[in-house]
This record gives structure tokens, C-alpha cells and sequence, in this order.
């Protein structure tokens, strides 16, 4: 928060340097805002990276990321066995049955505290990563991407309404900790055996490697409009000002070389962003035991709602989620939520959206 604080204050002063590093679904604001120029290199070059980590706002490349992240459903292939589940795979995920199916066999084992890790404790921008993607598969979003001027009937129409009702049977039903979770229970708990299951992100996937020998990577499930994951991390920009947007651009496709992007990846264990990269890291090359990670980003991702707005949906989202979790009433509060999001964007023009 005080670096984010920082270049705040940076920006409003027109101090900000000259290559910025901001968390991709927050790069369409200080684009829309004026604190970031477009990327003074061809697109080409950058051809095959993950579509998470490119980031473009009103059809223009304005940041490239060198790493992305990606979250999967974490378990033991021992549960698995125990509990007489199918194994999902990219190809052949869980659908909603069948993943309501799992989380009742874990329950009734007696075997876990809960079945289910959401991470609940984290109301930040985990709930908008990790959650919207359960509110797509069922059909819904934080807001209408066909124009990005109004959140009514994606958040709060018949999709969105199913998924909340199963967001709040998650609670109710016992399955998962709420909000009151206990913050070490989402680094240590799976490890520990409170739950049968985890949805968690890849960075938390080599600590977990270690301690539990037998666990295995699931896909998202789908529940009927396609299983989704989110995608986009942090990426580097030019800033707007920069006296220097050539030499930025220039560093920008130095850091952006494959053996680069290798040497990201192997140092801090996140996705690289190409195939080619990829095949020259120990956890993301073919057979790697992170490979399901680069094929579910290639797969599964969404990138969050691209518009300068997100970054007050993304706030709104998560407190009717976390609402909804805590006994709220779903159909109030994903109104209550469209309310809220709709008069953001009438109040800021449309942030640019015709």
C-alpha cells in the first residue's frame, strides 16, 4: 500500500520514472489516466507470449509482463483414490456436478476440517483473480464487456444470481471457511491436512511440492459456459512523460529475451510467459511438475475486465462477495453491487467507452 501510495502521489506530480511496473488489470486506468504511453515496439515481438501477459487498452500495446500466474484446485491423487473421484484434465475438467460431488465425498469422510480452501481471508485482489472466474463459468461478470458501461444483467442477472447461490451454499453448507479464516490456514493448511482440497495459485505450488508428495494440479471446473481461470500480472510500462521511451522500450526487449524470462521463472517460480521459455525452465518445461500451470494459463484465462473502471469493481466485487459469504441477501446485494458500479462509470464519463 505505501508503494502503491507512492506512485500516486509520483503520478499526480508527473514524477513517475521512466518504466513503471503495474499489476495488469490496473494498467487500463493510468493508461485512460494519462500516466502511460503506448509501448514504442512492434507487437509482433511479442507474438507469442501468453495473452495474460500483454496489455492492451483501445486496441494498442501499452505493458508486457515477464512472468503470469495461474491458479488451479490443489489435492492429493491419495483423495482422489480414497474418495473413487475421476481425475479432471484440461480436456475433460469437472463440471459443476461433478465438483459439488467431490467437495460432499470429502465432507462426509469426516477426514478434513473443511473440504475446501477459498483463501477467504485475503480481500484484496484475490477475490476479483480467484472468484470472478467461478462468476464467468457460470455465465456472469463484474460487468457487461460488450460495452464496459454498465454492470447490469452480467452481475446481476440469471448467471450471476445461480452463481451466488452456490457461492453462499459454499458457507452454509459447510464446505469452506468464511471470512473470519485464519490467514496461516491458506499457506499451511492443505499441507497440514484440513482440507481435501485448495484453490490456490501457482506461486504457492513448489512449497507445497515439498511437503506433500503426492499432490496433483486440477483445473478449474466448468460450470456450463467453460472453466476459467484469471490471468495477468504485474508488467512493465513506459510512463508517459519519459524523456526516454526508446531506451525504456529497448530494456523492456532486453528483459523480455527467453533466457531472461527462464531465469525469472526458475528464481521466482512463476509462469513464463512464452513456450519456448518455458522449455528452458525445471517446473515449466514438458513433464515439469508445474507444466499444467502454462497449459491451464494457455486454456483456461480470462484477464480481468479491461477498462479503467476495474479498479473500482474489482473493490465492489469483492465486498459483495464477501457480503453474500457472510449470509447477505444474493439478489440485494448483486443489485446493490450494479448500483454502485454503474454510477462509478456515469460519474467518470464512461471512462472512454463509446
Amino acid at each position: 500500500m505505501p508503494r502503491v501510495l507512492g506512485e500516486g502521489k509520483a503520478a499526480l506530480a508527473g514524477n513517475l520514472p521512466d518504466i513503471l511496473d503495474v499489476d495488469g488489470p490496473i494498467m487500463p486506468n493510468w493508461a485512460w489516466a494519462g500516466y502511460l504511453q503506448p509501448l514504442p515496439i512492434d507487437e509482433s515481438e511479442f507474438a507469442d507470449f501468453l495473452p495474460g501477459t500483454k496489455g492492451v487498452w483501445n486496441g494498442k500495446l501499452y505493458s508486457v509482463g515477464l512472468w503470469d500466474a495461474a491458479v488451479a484446485l490443489f489435492a492429493r491423487q491419495s483423495t482422489l483414490d480414497e474418495l473413487g473421484l475421476r481425475t479432471p484434465t484440461v480436456d475433460k475438467p469437472w463440471s459443476s456436478e461433478e465438483f459439488m460431488a467431490a467437495l460432499d465425498a470429502a465432507k462426509a469422510s469426516g477426514k478434513y476440517e473443511f473440504a475446501l480452501d477459498l483463501g477467504m481471508n485475503d480481500q484484496a485482489e484475490w477475490y476479483s483473480y480467484a472468484f470472478s472466474p467461478f462468476l464467468q463459468s457460470f455465465g456472469g461478470d463484474i460487468v457487461d464487456r460488450s460495452t464496459y458501461r454498465t454492470a447490469e444483467g452480467a452481475l446481476n442477472g440469471e448467471a450471476a444470481q445461480a452463481f451466488g447461490k452456490w457461492w453462499q451454499s459454499l458457507f452454509t453448507g459447510g464446505y469452506a471457511p468464511g471470512t473470519s479464516e485464519d490467514p496461516a490456514d491458506q499457506q499451511t493448511g492443505f499441507i497440514d491436512g484440513k482440507f481435501a482440497f485448495q484453490w490456490n495459485g501457482n506461486w504457492r505450488a513448489v512449497e507445497t511440492m515439498k511437503a506433500v508428495d503426492d499432490v496433483v494440479f486440477l483445473p478449474a471446473p466448468d460450470f456450463g459456459a467453460g472453466n476459467k481461470i484469471g490471468a495477468g500480472s504485474w508488467q512493465f510500462g513506459v510512463s508517459a512523460k519519459s524523456k526516454h521511451p526508446e531506451g525504456a522500450a529497448a530494456f523492456i526487449k532486453f528483459a523480455a529475451q527467453d533466457k531472461y524470462l527462464a531465469a525469472f521463472s526458475d528464481g521466482i517460480g512463476l509462469i513464463p510467459p512464452t513456450p519456448s521459455a518455458a522449455q528452458m525452465t525445471k517446473n515449466y518445461k514438458d513433464g515439469g511438475p508445474l507444466a499444467m500451470f502454462f497449459e491451464l494459463s494457455k486454456a483456461q484465462a480470462l484477464v480481468r475486465p479491461v477498462t479503467p473502471g476495474y479498479v473500482v469493481q474489482a473493490k465492489v466485487f469483492t465486498k459483495a462477495l464477501a457480503d453474500i459469504a457472510n449470509g447477505a441477501d444474493v439478489a440485494d446485494t448483486l443489485d446493490a453491487a450494479v448500483d454502485e458500479i454503474d454510477a462509478d462509470i456515469e460519474s467518470n464519463g464512461g471512462y472512454g467507452h463509446r
